[in-house]
């Protein structure tokens, strides 16, 4: 017996944006074309970032260069993860340097304004936190990106262990599936090897100077050196185009000295919005910036889904 669904055709996607929107929409939605190409992949872009996962998952976020886009990355990823996924993302500050996670997130004004929470204040009480209520007091939110503030006071911040790393990351695994780790500027400070213990892949934060390619491609060979070469074949490079470098930089010249020994190389674009060093906010950034971030995330959680076993 044939099913009832067959006699049920399947809906076209309403198109956003261009002539087709506007044809559908003068017809009433009796002429629909479809989306175009271009929305069509937008579309995929969605359904990767927000597929479901089982699990709890870790991303890092390197870059051994100060200034190169890692924390802007982290922080417009963690939002784009948190506009298309169910569950909402967690970033953490692990910066040995006093981080601005907080300020790219939140913007500095309002950090400011907010009770001083870090992650030192998160370790002191860990074992009195039972409950996603009781994490939340230590946590600071951009809309459904909530985050964890790094130590501020330079006598303090740079003596986060490995172990209370892999502490922290333990407990924001019973309550999140996906969560970002912004680094520091090296792959030797004290949290480091609790990172890269629980980190299942990698953003790798460049730019378009032969320095930073040479940093990018140098890390990649020191994680696979020293036991990563899973997390360095898997990782994802991130080129910021940060200042709009001159004609004389040969950009595909870089990128092909980087893309040779990652997973996938993707560039964003320079972008005020960035570039500026304040809060970075989704809806005042270049479609193109955006487009980046989203296929940063999309790539992020295919490392997931690829059969990397997850944090439990």
């Amino acid at each position: 017996m044939s099913s009832p669904g067959l006699f049920v055709r399947e809906q076209k996607p309403r198109p956003v944006g261009g002539f087709r929107a506007a044809l559908y929409k003068m017809t009433g939605g009796g002429l629909n074309l479809g989306p175009n190409a271009r929305q069509r992949e937008e579309d995929e872009l969605g359904r990767r970032i927000s597929r479901q996962l089982h699990g709890s998952y870790n991303t890092a976020v390197l870059g051994l260069k100060v200034g190169i886009g890692k924390t802007s990355t982290t922080v417009g990823v963690g939002l784009t993860l948190a506009e298309y996924r169910g569950d909402p993302p967690c970033a953490i500050d692990a910066n040995p340097d006093s981080g601005d996670l907080m300020e790219r997130a939140l913007g500095e004004s309002i950090y400011q304004q907010q009770s001083p929470r870090t992650i030192s204040d998160l370790l002191k009480n860990i074992e009195s936190i039972d409950s996603l209520t009781a994490l939340a007091r230590y946590m600071h939110h951009s809309g459904r990106l909530h985050l964890i503030a790094g130590e501020q006071d330079p006598e303090v911040s740079d003596s986060l262990t490995a172990e209370e790393y892999l502490r922290i990351r333990k407990l924001i695994s019973g309550h999140y599936s996906v969560a970002l780790t912004d680094c520091g500027t090296g792959v030797t400070h004290n949290a480091m090897s609790g990172i890269l213990q629980s980190a299942d892949n990698l953003i790798i934060a460049a730019g378009y100077a032969v320095s930073g390619a040479k940093r990018a491609r140098s890390t990649l060979h020191w994680l696979a050196s020293h036991g990563y070469e899973e997390l360095a074949r898997k990782a994802v490079v991130v080129i910021k185009d940060k200042d709009e470098v001159s004609s004389r930089v040969d950009k595909d010249a870089i990128e092909d000295h980087l893309s040779g020994i990652c997973r996938q190389l993707i560039v964003v674009p320079h972008d005020r919005g960035v570039a500026d060093a304040d809060q970075v906010t989704l809806d005042v950034l270049r479609p193109e910036t955006r487009r980046a971030y989203k296929e940063i995330a999309a790539a992020i959680v295919d490392g997931y889904v690829d059969g990397v076993s997850p944090l439990m």
